[in-house]
């Protein structure tokens, strides 16, 4: 058997370039399993763990390597790894914090694009075992995670720094002379590490191609047919959450600060506030959050991470029946008001942002334009028991709702305490059961994007249709500049057009003028309804 010999047929088929102007549907040729992605789905958080001998010297994980000298590229792959000895860690310890914080999957990993190999592999010297460390991180962690019910992942990057210099071929990302179906012998040394990954560590729930998966990824269903595949077969957008629900599962991974590895200086973190409200719009939207940290070289979390995952933790064991087994509701929400529905029931959660305006033992009133009661509605806060408030016996916190003509009005009073100051900023949810849709939200379609061959300017064209419960809405375009950028990563910088005017139904278009010669750009078409902003397909178009 030579299976190389159809090769350079399968780089042609498959291979599609990163620059290209629109980005082949990932769910395409999948044998990602329905009773799996329906698992993967009602999982919702997952931690993502970046880890490799670069935490070190607190660089970028792997990129630093790319138009590096060889004295760096020498001392990176020679040196790096003969001082990675992390004495304090202790994989039992992130496990225990990650079931605190309601996380049900981790991803970890084991192969960066630097190279590095987090496992006792016999593919590669450039691996755990010839550090000072020596022990097998990755079946540490699995066996963690796995003993604390957690489910586990593997991240393994095809592209291969170290691969490319000992090839003497430059390090470089986004062009087609480094990547797997250009080299044989990198794809070759790929398969024989996924099959190592997915036959030593027992069953693998989910696997992360980080880079081109054809090849890689039928490996891995073939090996374990229960795996999901999320990069290289679903959508995972990173560092974003998209602004409209996807149909299907995904999976947006983001990190809490700005790096995926560990960075000892000139780290900014989110607040854990950002975090819950990140995993709140996740899950509204249908997908599952990928929270990601960083172990420091010792080992151990730093501090600012777990203090975070420990205020998550806090509000998930009040909050985490409206994360797990949720699905989108109508809409996902209104205004600061966000919603999840229970999988295969007619229970809404009702998930109010509170930054400290919704104090301890005070009534807050919200009216819900797109939910309806029934006869066999009821309503409570998660965490409390709606019937008494510290050491005031004479309050009676039960919530009420009744049904007028503008929305269900809903009154709650945030009774426990969380801390000792009383003060709590985080969302608190409300639970509604037997409650119907009251709204039928419009429909916007991103038609063509199409630029000016002539010059810098791009015609757009989009359709409403069904404006839902009100009689028009005012339409637009977004856009945003990508140029540079890797596939998955985007910023939450769009740019507004002028609003073409209200539409009841019907098509409408404008021009973008004055766009960056030689950049990349996505374009959507955006509905401002009263309710909530609605989104049509994003489309990517390159100026020449």
């Amino acid at each position: 058997m030579k299976p190389l010999l159809i090769y350079p047929v399968l780089a042609i088929l498959l291979f599609i370039p990163l620059l290209q102007a629109a980005v082949q549907d990932p769910t395409e040729g999948s044998l990602n399993r329905k009773d799996r992605l329906e698992w993967f789905q009602d999982q919702g958080f997952g931690l993502f763990i970046h880890w490799n001998i670069d935490c070190q010297i607190g660089s970028v994980i792997s990129h630093s390597l790319v138009g590096a000298s060889e004295d760096f590229c020498k001392r990176y792959f020679e040196d790096l790894p003969k001082t990675f000895n992390p004495r304090q860690f202790q994989p039992g310890d992130w496990a225990d914090l990650a079931k605190l914080a309601g996380i049900r999957y981790v991803v970890l990993t084991t192969k960066h694009h630097a190279g590095f190999c987090l496992w006792h592999t016999d593919t590669t010297g450039f691996n755990i075992s010839n550090t000072p460390f020596r022990r097998d991180i990755v079946g540490e962690v699995f066996d963690a995670f796995r003993s604390r019910g957690i489910a586990t992942g593997v991240y393994l990057s095809p592209d291969d720094f170290h691969w490319l210099w000992e090839n003497k071929i430059p390090i470089q990302r986004g062009i087609d002379a480094v990547q797997p179906s250009a080299n044989p012998g990198l794809l070759d040394l790929d398969r024989r590490q996924i099959r190592e990954l997915l036959t030593k560590y027992g069953p693998v729930s989910m696997v992360f191609f980080d880079g081109q998966a054809d090849g890689l990824r039928e490996l891995a269903w073939q090996l374990q047919p229960d795996t999901v595949v999320t990069r290289g077969a679903i959508p995972t957008p990173e560092q974003n959450v998209p602004g409209i629900a996807l149909p299907g599962p995904w999976e947006s991974c983001i990190t809490m600060g700005h790096g995926w590895g560990y960075q000892s200086t000139l780290e900014k973190y989110k607040s854990a506030g950002d975090c819950i409200d990140l995993l709140i719009e996740t899950r509204a939207k249908g997908g599952n959050l990928l929270l990601n940290v960083g172990p420091k070289p010792d080992g151990t979390l730093p501090a600012e991470q777990e203090e975070r995952l420990r205020e998550i933790a806090l509000w998930m064991f009040v909050n985490h029946e409206c994360i797990h087994g949720v699905r989108p509701w109508v809409i996902t929400h209104e205004g600061d008001v966000w919603f999840t529905k229970a999988k295969e029931a007619d229970t809404l959660y009702v998930i109010v942002k509170n930054r400290g305006d919704w104090s301890n033992g005070a009534w807050k009133e919200i009216t819900l334009r797109s939910v309806r009661c029934t006869e066999q509605t009821e309503a409570s806060v998660l965490g409390q028991n709606d019937s008494c408030l510290e050491y005031r016996p004479e309050v009676t916190p039960k919530t009420t709702f009744h049904q007028e003509s503008d929305g269900l009005h809903v009154r709650a009073m945030q009774t426990q305490r969380l801390r000792d100051d009383r003060y709590w900023p985080n969302p608190v949810v409300i639970k509604l059961t037997h409650v119907k849709p009251a709204f039928t939200p419009p429909n916007v379609e991103t038609l063509e994007v199409k630029p000016d061959s002539a010059g810098n300017d791009v015609l757009c064209k989009g359709v409403l249709s069904g404006p839902g419960s009100s009689e028009v809405v005012e339409v637009a375009f977004e856009y945003r500049d990508i140029t540079g950028l890797d596939v998955h990563d985007r910023p939450n910088n769009w740019t507004q057009t002028k609003a073409p005017g209200p539409l009841q139904n019907g098509e409408f278009s404008c021009m973008v003028k004055g766009l960056a010669s030689q950049h990349r750009y996505e374009f959507r078409a955006v509905g401002r309804h009263p309710i909530l902003p609605v989104y049509g397909k994003t489309i990517t178009v390159n100026i020449p």
